[in-house]
């Protein structure tokens, strides 16, 4: 008899068993609005030509080896991802109140942030927007968190922020509790606060001790503007907090498979950035020991050379605006057909994802009668659209919400 036989079967990862039942679909037409990683117009994943040249420029260089990274990785990367999030100018940087970790990804980030505000600061609560990227709950929660909790967010309704329950729930939460708010292009709803807004959640969290988290994941590639989209992490540090940032470099390098991410920790003194460090080495070390190489040398072999990270902001410029284009022509042709309701958030959203408006049962339906292969949610990733389908899609759409109305 087996020693894991009480062990109990896992429900499916929603986003990876959607991706295998499109893979395996031999339906066509079949569209994949499920996966979150870019495609090109004719829906294949692009290796953007800078990471291309940068690679070629790297497999000529006999001095590279493959040593061992130090335990916090690639100082030329963590110290160049640090200084695209917070700004070459910035005062926290050069005045060494803040340093980045090479970690694992943004997943990775999320999960040595959360280890180390468990075990060092012993907080025990944290709230995640309502709603969230959907692993956020089990980094957190695995990584010793007890208390986890929601603050409002979506409003279905209006299909925007429901800034003033979010403002609420934050007014009420408990001091020294940990609060996960996305950067930009916020996932899965699209929808960010305005900097007024902005303003505002800094203040209600500085006046109630709140703990600010931070996730990047989409610097450049939401907007296509490294400033614009790092602007209420800026505005934070500005105002004196202490934070965390976790990085991904997947999205705005098209790294998706190199797992290259950076956590930037900002502190009000030098001396405690020290402590921090040395606690987070010792994390480190008993997790995964030291990061790979390959992913983090090209993104600091770009960021780090002129010629090459103009390169890369002309990448980013394309996917951003490919990203716009879908969502214009996808509202455009919504509204041509008719469809019932109102499409405006389309294209006010911003990054990557779209919350749709449609329900559970309005997204089952769509894959299982049209094979468009979209989350349960009514997220959909704006990639997956290009103008061989784009039709094809809004027809789904008009077809489906005709058949199954919302309440």
């Amino acid at each position: 008899m087996s020693r894991f036989r009480n062990v109990p079967q896992g429900p499916p990862i929603e986003v990876f068993a959607l991706n295998k039942a499109f893979l395996d679909d031999p339906y066509e037409p079949k569209v994949n609005l499920g996966a979150g990683a870019y495609r090109d117009e004719k829906g294949q994943p692009w290796v953007l030509p800078v990471v291309r040249k940068t690679e070629r420029l790297m497999a000529q260089d006999d001095f590279l080896n493959h040593e061992y990274l130090p335990v916090l990785g690639l100082d030329t990367f963590s110290s160049a991802a640090t200084a695209l999030l917070l700004g070459e100018d910035s005062h926290v940087f050069s005045k060494g109140l803040a340093f980045g970790v090479q970690v694992l990804s943004g997943t990775g980030a999320l999960r040595m942030a959360a280890e180390f505000l468990s075990k060092q600061l012993k907080y025990n609560t944290f709230y995640v927007s309502d709603p969230t990227w959907e692993n956020h709950n089990l980094v957190f929660t695995n990584a010793g968190f007890k208390d986890a909790r929601k603050y409002r967010y979506w409003d279905p309704k209006t299909r925007g922020i429901d800034f003033e329950g979010m403002i609420e729930d934050l007014k009420s939460a408990p001091e020294d509790s940990v609060i996960i708010l996305h950067a930009c292009a916020h996932n899965p709803t699209g929808c960010d606060p305005t900097q007024e807004q902005w303003k505002k959640i800094a203040e209600v969290m500085e006046e109630r001790k709140l703990f600010p988290m931070f996730d990047s994941a989409y610097q450049g590639f939401a907007s296509g503007d490294i400033e614009k989209d790092a602007w209420a992490v800026r505005y934070f540090v500005d105002k004196g907090f202490e934070l965390l940032c976790a990085q991904s470099f997947a999205k705005n390098f098209g790294l998706y498979n190199e797992r290259v991410g950076n956590l930037t920790f900002v502190a009000n003194c030098k001396e405690v950035a020290v402590a921090v460090k040395s606690q987070v080495t010792l994390s480190v070390r008993g997790m995964y020991s030291n990061p790979p190489n390959h992913g983090a040398r090209i993104v600091a072999t770009i960021l780090n050379n002129p010629g090459l990270f103009q390169e890369w902001k002309d990448c980013i410029k394309i996917m951003s605006r490919r990203i716009h284009s879908m969502r214009k022509e996808l509202r455009d042709r919504l509204e041509k057909l008719g469809t019932p309701g109102s499409w405006e958030h389309i294209t006010s959203q911003i990054g990557m994802f779209s919350y749709t408006g449609l329900n559970a049962k309005q997204s089952e339906h769509m894959i299982e009668c049209f094979h468009v292969y979209m989350l349960k949610s009514g997220r959909i990733n704006m990639c997956g659209l290009n103008p061989e389908n784009v039709d094809y899609v809004a027809k789904a759409i008009y077809d489906t919400i005709n058949e199954f109305p919302s309440n």
